[in-house]
């Protein structure tokens, strides 16, 4: 899998479950507009170190920020140096939110 994922390709892995989806944007940001993305958990971009471990390894890893930018490749990184297949949704939430309006 690649290193990003178009919103298609998320509703593909939403619909079949077959990613750990994970909201990974900025606590202040979440809690500005705490919905998610299709029941997706979040996660602080800042503590990735403390709940990696608690990700299951035998799938993919979904993850999307506001805008799919730093946030996300960040969190990509330090998930993928943990062993994981990560793809993050290109344009994050605000991409998601224009393809779904």
């Amino acid at each position: 899998m690649g290193a990003t994922v178009t919103v298609q390709e998320f509703v593909a892995l939403l619909a079949n479950k077959s990613a750990t989806v994970c909201d990974v944007r900025r606590e202040a940001d979440f809690q500005a507009d705490p919905r998610t993305i299709g029941g997706a958990e979040w996660r602080n971009p800042e503590n990735v170190d403390a709940w990696a471990a608690q990700l299951p390894g035998d799938k993919p890893v979904a993850i999307y920020c506001v805008r799919g930018g730093s946030v996300s490749k960040s969190v990509q990184a330090a998930l993928t140096a943990r062993g994981f297949d990560v793809q993050y949704l290109e344009g994050g939430l605000a991409a998601w939110d224009a393809a779904h309006s």
